[in-house]
């Protein structure tokens, strides 16, 4: 039987993975003022992001585990963040098209009273194909790209947009399972 653990998320692409697995949690938003980047290896922010949002939550539910994670988009070294509207969304998409780019998760996975942290981030390779313009207008269009790094949903529309991915692919979604679920066996949060 699955232990209850807590994910500082609002994320529903990431409750979605771990829903499909079958895993027993709880949901509670961290609603962090997510910080700009301050130049140092984008790996380091989504880590730092991921830690603030863990520990935001684990105040609240200090014998309980919590998974915190960021996920970020880099190219060219330059993070993309979440597009603030439809021409930010078009110029993050014409910076991708037709390139590789990396995806990154940082993640933390704490227990305040045990005063036990594990931090990883997986990286992820996603080559675009070239993007035409009525498809750049169309996509960003929709729904879709507005509460996403990068002004993308490998899982949704823009999913005809991805060539390869080298790497986790569930990472590109949002959450590496692969990682998260073995540390979150390691320390006893969860049991098959």
């Amino acid at each position: 039987m699955n232990e209850v653990f807590v994910l500082a998320s609002a994320s529903p692409r990431r409750r979605t993975l771990l829903d499909e697995l079958g895993l027993k949690f709880m949901v509670v938003p961290s609603d962090i003022e997510e910080p700009e980047a301050n130049g140092g290896p984008p790996h380091d922010h989504a880590l730092a992001v991921s830690l603030e949002k863990a520990l935001t939550v684990a105040e609240h539910y200090p014998d309980l585990w919590v998974l915190g994670a960021d996920t970020i988009v880099v190219v060219d070294e330059e993070i993309l963040g979440k597009p603030a509207g439809l021409q930010h969304a078009k110029h993050m998409l014409y910076k991708l098209s037709g390139r590789e780019h990396r995806v990154i998760t940082g993640f933390c996975i704490m227990k305040k009273s045990a005063n036990t942290m594990i931090r990883e981030y997986v990286e992820s390779k996603v080559l675009f194909k070239n993007l035409a313009e009525d498809e750049i207008t169309w996509y960003s269009e929709t729904d879709e790209p507005y509460d996403k790094a990068g002004a993308y949903a490998v899982q949704g529309k823009a999913a005809f947009f991805i060539r390869e991915i080298h790497g986790s692919h569930t990472n590109v979604i949002g959450l590496p399972l692969t990682e998260v679920v073995t540390v979150l066996k390691k320390v006893g949060a969860i049991r098959f």
